[in-house]
């Protein structure tokens, strides 16, 4: 199932072709047609020139309607040539039938049926993405939908087993629904069978309410305590409405500040007492923190889980499909930038595979999002530029002496930088840097309609002294009471940068930026020339230009037709800063 490693499976014309796709319509598995089922195909051998894997079949959405109709379950990877050598006959580490009647089990459990699913397969630990716990209204009514289509037969066989060791006596449980018992319970047996015990919940509120109505739930808030054998973290992170501000911002997310103060935000960030230790992160602050800052922090927490662990790890948010694909395509490329993840794809392959995978076939509304201006897609390949560091590697390495910023950026790429200000260093006030050396972009002269922040050093220590809860499970909720939030000065907050401030100019270096993508492009081989510090670095940058130049190119011409959004003035101010376009208007 391997292949050549020097075998190109994708060019620029399938990113292009993908993307135009993408943000046009939103995959759903009953919809099937041959362009979809290329992408499928083209996504099956990217995933074969690394693992050994099986499928399961999703046929017409029979599992979940946006999820793919061939779900890859990543067994073990294969060697760094693509080849299974003395493994060449081992069998299926999984009984995919079982597995399959599982996940049809267990779909019920979780909002819009998008139940537990591996997706990434890193030394030997999966990580797995989903939505949400359904509330008691959705798994009733899905259940009796599906109860009444199928002719009055249940669609899943009964379980004593799991229902009677999860029921609890009638004084804990008579407030609860029977069939909470049920599909939760095939829930957690699915978690077990996949190897996961630490669960990422995403979400700002504690349960979704519609129309006063609780519409899904979380495991953090579990009555019943069903995943009390569970590592439960809380991280609370901005929903996709919040990248309309990222939008507005001139796609920026730094001094970008979240309005913790909503009432809806119900939701304190908790993490086990010796996580939050070992991760040396003043989780204190959280509500302090930026965008790009919130997101850093909040990656490097699940890539230290994930080195740190013997078992794997499930991300999800409400849905599943916008916060979600975020942080597991940050995990994939940040895993593929060490050589830990898909070590024998090239950058366009790597870019091909998150974006058909992790975002358009497990249903994100990129048409949607654009046309709302939710950038998180946009969002989530630029914010490459900001985990270049290898503070967010999995890889030990020695450290080399840091060499200049236009030294090392000017040999990578003979164009202006996405960052107005790429040459300079800022460094953050918080305390909970991850590094200094991380690239920072300036903020635009319009200020977004949502800025807050919350005190400095005298909110901090009534916060660590006042609002720190210790939780049954042995993990520390920090909250920041709303009424500690205020809006920033902008004197003190913003950085104005004009249009006309000085850019990186590239430089000569020793070997051409040609020859350098050559070194990075493909497998994990690390040259001699190419210092060990600086390979992941290359590795995403070469990622983060190829995706800026296909999306200026296909989705950037679209907005410079609806000039009544303003939007057309940014995207083309943005491929512009990118350096993909010359001055005859044509994409170099």
């Amino acid at each position: 199932m391997g292949e050549s490693q020097g075998a190109a499976v994708v060019n620029e014309t399938d990113l292009r072709q993908i993307l135009d796709h993408f943000s046009k319509t939103q995959y759903r598995a009953r919809d099937g047609s041959s362009k979809v089922e290329g992408f499928e195909r083209k996504c099956l051998a990217l995933f074969a020139k690394d693992y050994k894997y099986s499928v399961i079949l999703n046929s017409n959405g029979e599992l979940c309607g946006h999820y793919p109709g061939k779900l890859v379950v990543l067994e073990y990877m294969l060697g760094t040539d693509g080849l299974l050598g003395e493994r060449d006959h081992v069998e299926s580490m999984y009984d995919v039938a079982k597995l399959r009647e599982m996940m049809c089990r267990s779909r019920f459990a979780r909002c819009r049926e998008r139940f537990v699913m591996p997706v990434i397969l890193c030394d030997g630990k999966h990580i797995c993405r989903s939505a949400t716990l359904s509330g008691g209204p959705e798994i009733y009514g899905r259940s009796g939908f599906n109860y009444f289509f199928s002719g009055g037969e249940s669609a899943e066989p009964e379980d004593e087993e799991t229902f009677t060791s999860l029921s609890r006596s009638p004084s804990t449980s008579s407030n609860d629904w029977p069939l909470f018992d049920r599909y939760r319970g095939q829930d957690i047996k699915l978690l077990k069978m996949l190897s996961v015990t630490t669960v990422c919940d995403l979400m700002l509120e504690n349960k979704k309410v519609k129309f006063g109505v609780n519409v899904t739930s979380s495991e953090k808030v579990d009555k019943e305590h069903r995943y009390s054998d569970f590592c439960l973290l809380s991280l609370p992170y901005p929903g996709c409405e919040f990248f309309k501000d990222f939008r507005d911002n001139g796609f920026n997310g730094v001094n970008l500040f979240f309005d913790w103060s909503q009432d809806f935000v119900d939701a304190d960030l908790s993490i086990p007492d010796r996580v939050a230790t070992a991760t040396g992160i003043d989780w204190h602050v959280y509500r302090s923190w930026d965008l790009v800052r919130i997101t850093q922090n909040y990656l490097k927490l699940l890539l230290f889980l994930i080195k740190d662990g013997d078992s794997g790890v499930l991300v999800h948010c409400i849905s599943g499909w916008d916060r979600t694909p975020l942080f597991i395509s940050l995990l994939r490329l940040s895993l593929w930038a060490d050589c830990k993840a898909h070590a024998n794809l090239s950058a366009a392959e790597i870019l091909y595979l998150t974006i058909a995978y992790d975002w358009l076939l497990f249903g994100h509304n990129l048409c949607d999002r654009l046309g709302k201006g939710e950038d998180v897609f946009f969002f989530c390949f630029n914010f490459l530029k900001h985990i270049t560091s290898d503070d967010f590697s999995l890889i030990q390495r020695r450290r080399h002496r840091a060499s200049s910023r236009a030294d090392s950026e000017s040999c990578l790429e003979p164009m202006v930088l996405l960052d107005l200000e790429e040459s300079r260093k800022h460094k953050l006030g918080s305390n909970s840097s991850l590094s200094s050396n991380i690239s920072i972009t300036s903020i635009s002269s319009t200020s977004s309609p949502i800025l807050t922040s919350v005190q400095d050093s005298s909110s901090k220590e009534e916060t660590r002294n006042g609002d720190i809860h210790q939780t049954s499970n042995g993990a520390v909720r920090y909250n920041v009471p709303k009424s500690s939030i205020h809006r920033p000065e902008s004197a003190k907050q913003t950085i104005i940068q004009s249009a006309t401030s000085p850019v990186a100019v590239p430089r000569s270096c020793r070997r051409s930026s040609a020859d350098m993508a050559k070194s990075t492009s493909s497998a994990c081989g690390r040259p001699e020339h190419i210092p060990e510090e600086s390979l992941r670095k290359q590795r995403l940058d070469q990622v983060r230009m190829e995706f800026n130049k296909i999306y200026s190119s296909v989705i950037g011409p679209r907005y410079a037709m609806e000039p009544s959004t303003g939007l057309g003035s940014v995207i083309g101010s943005l491929v512009t800063k990118v350096g993909l376009k010359g001055g005859r208007g044509q994409y170099v």
